[in-house]
C-alpha cells in the first residue's frame, strides 16, 4: 500500500472494509474494476455544465491505470457521448477498453467501437419537458434556474439561481409530482433535480458491469447524491464476497457521501492523484 507515484503514495482507507478492498485491488489488479462518476469526480463542478471538462490529469492517469486492471467504467448521469467529449476519452492512448455508462447506465459507449448503444426514449420525458416551464413559473423558481435537455432525461439546475439552495428545496415537491404523473422519477444532485425513467441508477449499472466483467474487486469514486446508489451497490457486492473500496471526491457539499466513504480525497485533483498512485502501485502486476 505504500507504493507511490512521485510524491503521492496510495492513501490508506479509514475503514477495515475499504482496506480489504484496496488490498484485493492491488493484489489482483487484472481482476479489478474501477468505476468513476464524471462531474465532481473526474471534472470540477462548474456553474455551466456545458463548460465542464475532465481534470487535465485525468486522461493521463487513466491511460496508465486502465491497461493494468480488468476495466475502467465511467458511470454518469450525462448522455454518454457528452461525457466522452467533455472527458477527452475518445482515441486516448491506453483507453481502448474504456466504457462510459451514460444516463445512469441506460446508454453504453465502448472505446473499442466508438459507438453508443441506447434504448428508445421514454415518452414521459417529452411530456415533462413541455410542462416544465409552467411548473417552474407557478412555483416561483428564481431567475437563473434553467432546464437542461439530456435527450432521455431532463434536469432542472438551480446553481445559477439567486438563492440556489432555497430554489432547489422549493422545487423538490412539485417536480416529484410532475415526474410521477408521467411515469418518471426524480434524482436529486448538487443543486440539480433530474427527471428520468425508472429502473436504472448508478448502482444497477455498476453491479451489472461488475458481474459482466467477472471482477473480483471494485473501486467506485463519486461526489453526489446520485452516487449513493453506487455506494450501496459496492456494499452489496461486499456482502457477496467481492471486496470494494468507496471513494468520495470532496466532502463539503454532500456530507452524506463522505460519511459512507472508506476514503475521502480532495476533489478531482485528489481522484487523479489516487488513480496515478494506483497505476504506479500495480505497474509490476500482470493485467
Amino acid at each position: 500500500m505504500g507504493s507511490a507515484m512521485g510524491s503521492h503514495p496510495v492513501p490508506v482507507p479509514t475503514t477495515s472494509a475499504g482496506r480489504e478492498g484496496l488490498v484485493a485491488l492491488l493484489a489482483r489488479p487484472g481482476r479489478a474494476v474501477v468505476g468513476l462518476d464524471f462531474d465532481g469526480t473526474l471534472a470540477e463542478i462548474v456553474p455551466d455544465p456545458d463548460q465542464a471538462r475532465a481534470h487535465p490529469g485525468a486522461v493521463p492517469a487513466l491511460s496508465r491505470l486502465a491497461p493494468r486492471i480488468r476495466s475502467v467504467a465511467v458511470i454518469t448521469g450525462r448522455p454518454a457521448e457528452i461525457a466522452v467529449r467533455y472527458g477527452g476519452f475518445a482515441g486516448a492512448e491506453g483507453l481502448d477498453g474504456l466504457v462510459v455508462l451514460g444516463l445512469y447506465g441506460a446508454e453504453r459507449w465502448d472505446a473499442g467501437s466508438g459507438e453508443v448503444q441506447a434504448p428508445d426514449p421514454h415518452p414521459g420525458v417529452a411530456a415533462v419537458q413541455a410542462e416544465l416551464p409552467d411548473v417552474l413559473e407557478e412555483h416561483g423558481a428564481s431567475r437563473g434556474t434553467w432546464i437542461e435537455d439530456k435527450g432521455r432525461a431532463v434536469a432542472v439546475h438551480t446553481r445559477r439561481a439567486e438563492d440556489p439552495q432555497a430554489t432547489f428545496e422549493r422545487l423538490r415537491a412539485p417536480l416529484h409530482a410532475l415526474a410521477e404523473r408521467h411515469g418518471l422519477i426524480v434524482e436529486p444532485g448538487r443543486l440539480v433535480l433530474e427527471l428520468r425513467p425508472p429502473g436504472m441508477d448508478k448502482g444497477v449499472a455498476l453491479i451489472d458491469y461488475v458481474r459482466r466483467t467477472g471482477a473480483e474487486a471494485v473501486l467506485y469514486a463519486g461526489d453526489d447524491l446520485g452516487d449513493l446508489a453506487a455506494f450501496a451497490a459496492v456494499e452489496r457486492l461486499r456482502e457477496e464476497g467481492v471486496p470494494g473500496l468507496l471513494v468520495c471526491s470532496g466532502s463539503t457539499e454532500v456530507t452524506e457521501l463522505a460519511k459512507r466513504a472508506d476514503l475521502v480525497v480532495d476533489g478531482p485533483a485528489g481522484v487523479v492523484d489516487l488513480l496515478s498512485a494506483l497505476a504506479a502501485a500495480v505497474s509490476d502486476e500482470a493485467a
